[in-house]
């Protein structure tokens, strides 16, 4: 089964500002195909954002939109399984940019591998992408769209190859995530159902 992973970068602190955006095409083993487009996010850009991706107004000034890009981002999108680490933030990136220009929501699926990843490997000081990248021997240009699309691609094969399932299906059933959703009118997140823990037995003598 093919999956999308994606990723944003933003202008500044609100979501409906996208200035850059990575896809990549992936089956449960390799990767199979990308895209990666600077975006015209229409609005400032804030120093903050600039020092985390390093994109800066000029870089933009001749880019598409993201009213304009979206066809092209929907043909990748919707129908489809999508992943993004911290997903919350990607998934909200393209509501949020939809409701800016009063476009529909499309029809797709979704999983957060930040999530995924803290199921997986608990054992973790922490669940970030580079940190998920540097544990596996991945290469990361940290904060390039493409870049942490591609890792976020190789975090979700990864996840299945650790716990041995040849599908996303039998992934997400043998480790009890559900996915998420969006649709037209709105949007309900992934859930990882957590094991409850056993309480100690009492023994009686």
């Amino acid at each position: 089964m093919n999956f999308v992973s994606i990723d944003f970068e933003t202008a500044n602190e609100k979501r409906h500002s996208p200035c850059a955006v990575g896809i990549v095409i992936a089956d449960e083993k390799e990767i199979l195909d990308e895209y990666y487009s600077l975006i015209n996010p229409e609005t400032y850009f804030n120093p903050f954002n600039i020092r985390v991706h390093g994109i800066v107004e000029e870089d933009v000034l001749d880019a598409r939109t993201f009213s304009e890009i979206w066809p092209t981002l929907e043909t990748y999108l919707s129908g489809n399984l999508v992943v993004a680490h911290n997903a919350s933030f990607d998934m909200s990136v393209i509501r949020q940019s939809l409701d800016r220009d009063s476009m529909t929501y499309p029809e797709l699926d979704y999983l957060c591998t930040a999530n995924i990843a803290k199921y997986v490997w608990p054992e973790l000081e922490n669940h970030k992408l580079n940190t998920l990248a540097a544990h596996h021997g991945f290469a990361l240009n940290h904060h390039n769209a493409l870049e942490d699309a591609r890792v976020a691609a190789k975090v979700m094969q990864k996840a299945m190859e650790s716990v041995e399932s040849n599908s996303i299906e039998a992934f997400l059933k043998q480790c009890q995530i559900t996915k998420g959703r969006i649709f037209e009118r709105g949007y309900y997140p992934p859930k990882v159902k957590r094991t409850q823990k056993k309480k100690p037995t009492t023994l009686y003598f």
